[in-house]
């Protein structure tokens, strides 16, 4: 099975999340990250939504998405054409020798802490996919109380902005 991570750009109205969403699950895809914000023209949202499939049913999400009366542009954020990141929150039991080890481990990943409590830290990261699953996998000795993902979001690399696709 192969990743696919989707710049989708929509109009930002209401439903639209509900529409696109509503478009995986009567089809059974599942959306392994989705993630969603206002760009810098308020008329528009940046969907940004990675899929696991086959050739045949990445092609087929990407038809179906093109068929959405919202949706104004498709991009995939390709491996090495675009910057991709993702946050988390981890909190994390932290008591004597290990606050120190878990706190170094944070340093060489230069994540941040963000609340500390007598028996606990909040660690602050963003990356690539593969530099969180490192710090997580890191801090499985370590007893993880929560943990929070955003989900990736995207770009692709260049000079190109949203006003290429729209004219407003």
């Amino acid at each position: 099975m192969k990743r696919m991570v989707l710049s989708i750009l929509v109009d930002n109205t209401a439903g639209v999340l509900s529409r696109v969403a509503g478009l995986f699950s009567r089809r059974g895809y599942n959306i392994d990250s989705l993630t969603v914000g206002e760009t810098q023209n308020p008329a528009i949202s940046r969907m940004t939504v990675m899929v696991h499939g086959d050739d045949q049913i990445l092609e087929q999400i990407r038809k179906q998405l093109q068929k959405l009366e919202d949706v104004i542009e498709i991009k995939e954020l390709m491996s090495g054409e675009s910057v991709t990141r993702e946050l988390i929150l981890v909190q994390v039991s932290a008591d004597g020798e290990d606050r120190q080890a878990i706190i170094a481990t944070a340093d060489i990943f230069r994540a941040k802490i963000v609340d500390v409590a007598l028996d606990s830290l909040m660690i602050e990261l963003t990356g690539n996919q593969n530099k969180i699953d490192a710090f997580i996998k890191l801090l499985e000795p370590f007893t993880i109380k929560e943990l929070v993902r955003t989900g990736i979001t995207g770009l692709i690399r260049g000079s190109g902005d949203i006003a290429d696709f729209i004219d407003y």
